[in-house]
């Protein structure tokens, strides 16, 4: 069944090999003042800090820069960015990375309208609307993932509280306005963090699709949407510089969580709430640790969704059902999951990422409960953190 429903998305992609092109045109849309976000050395390294300087500055912008930003972006930084926006009186947040300097410069833009009270406990802790104007953001991505560059999303580390916590904004007010995919600019990403990506988008897929009854229009656009990652993920691992392959991938991972694929869905997330503790008490890659924690959630939780672990099984992975139950066919589809994991050279434990066993059950106390065909309880989080530590 397809529920009622609305949905609209601000975001202008530019995608391709000239994608790059369209940034000038983009920038004199804006005043003359830019905040330009990024992470370390490695939009320097590889040219495209050049490329956006050069285009800012034929444009006439005055450029501020708010350099360093985490794979799990802080609330600091989050509060050094509004400070610049507030002085600087920014125009636009250009945010050049992937997902973690994205979601920051939301959060930034978030914070930097909050007049009064403490930006983090009001937007992201009790879910307030933000007042004031807010500072349009564009991007320029540089790794898939999370699809930050077409959604309202904004996961931030509140390091003092050990808490990384995530705040779905308005897209009227916090998708970016722009967003420039060149495939080419993720050549550069190291495998570690490509295969992290690669799962963090297979994790979104996963969480919107293990929901809801069967024939759903949207079950088979996720479907789509996970065969091809599958297939130019193998490519990918073999060959970095594939373009067709890393263009697919790229256009999967946004495809994933711009919102299109979730209409008329339920949703379970409890993957990702398990995994924003790990990362707020290990600074794990977030798909690394989607990838971990996903295998014994879903062996858990199988048996309360069954006929749509059937079907993930039979409809993603080719599992012969002939002679077997269905929670036989539920598993080894999980299972097949797993091998896919290994394939693509994804640490299997917790141990391997730096968690000790004496997180285990602040991890389990600590994160949100949510879920889709199962509630877990902190004891069964608990459970599943051991079976993969």
């Amino acid at each position: 069944m397809i529920y009622d429903f609305t949905y609209e998305n601000p975001t202008r992609i530019h995608f391709g090999r000239s994608a790059m092109q369209h940034l000038t045109t983009e920038l004199n849309n804006y005043g003359r003042n830019i905040l330009l976000v990024y992470g370390r050395n490695s939009i320097k390294n590889n040219g495209i800090y050049d490329t956006v300087l050069a285009a800012m500055q034929a444009t006439g912008k005055n450029v501020s820069e708010l350099a360093g930003i985490k794979s799990n972006p802080t609330y600091a930084q989050v509060l050094a960015g509004a400070k610049i926006v507030r002085e600087q009186h920014i125009d636009l947040i250009l945010a050049v990375g992937g997902g973690s300097v994205i979601d920051c410069s939301k959060g930034i833009a978030a914070a930097a309208a909050c007049t009064h009270g403490d930006p983090w406990t009001r937007y992201w802790m009790q879910g307030e609307e933000v007042e004031g104007t807010v500072v349009p953001i564009g991007t320029v991505l540089t790794m898939t993932g999370t699809a930050s560059e077409m959604n309202g999303g904004s996961v931030i580390t509140n390091e003092e509280q050990t808490i990384k916590q995530g705040r779905v904004f308005p897209l009227a007010t916090f998708a970016p306005r722009f967003s420039i995919l060149n495939p080419e600019y993720t050549y550069t990403v190291p495998r570690y963090q490509m295969v992290s990506g690669i799962f963090d988008t297979f994790s979104h897929l996963m969480e919107q699709y293990f929901s809801g009854s069967d024939d759903c229009t949207s079950d088979y656009l996720l479907e789509g949407d996970m065969l091809a990652l599958i297939s130019a993920a193998r490519k990918a691992i073999v060959n970095p510089e594939d373009y067709e392959a890393r263009s697919n991938i790229m256009w999967c991972a946004t495809m994933a969580l711009n919102k299109i694929l979730s209409l008329s869905k339920t949703q379970d997330w409890m993957v990702h709430q398990i995994e924003h503790q790990l990362g707020a008490y290990t600074d794990c890659a977030h798909g690394v640790g989607l990838a971990i924690i996903s295998i014994p959630y879903y062996r858990h939780i199988c048996h309360f969704g069954l006929h749509r672990f059937v079907r993930f099984a039979t409809h993603i992975w080719g599992v012969n059902p002939d002679g077997k139950s269905d929670e036989q066919i539920a598993l080894e589809g999980i299972e097949c999951l797993s091998r896919f994991i290994a394939e693509l050279g994804i640490p299997q434990t917790l141990r391997e990422v730096g968690t000790t066993e004496e997180m285990l059950p602040l991890i389990a106390a600590s994160c949100n409960k949510c879920g889709g065909y199962h509630v877990p309880s902190t004891d069964e989080v608990l459970q599943m953190l051991k079976e993969c530590f």
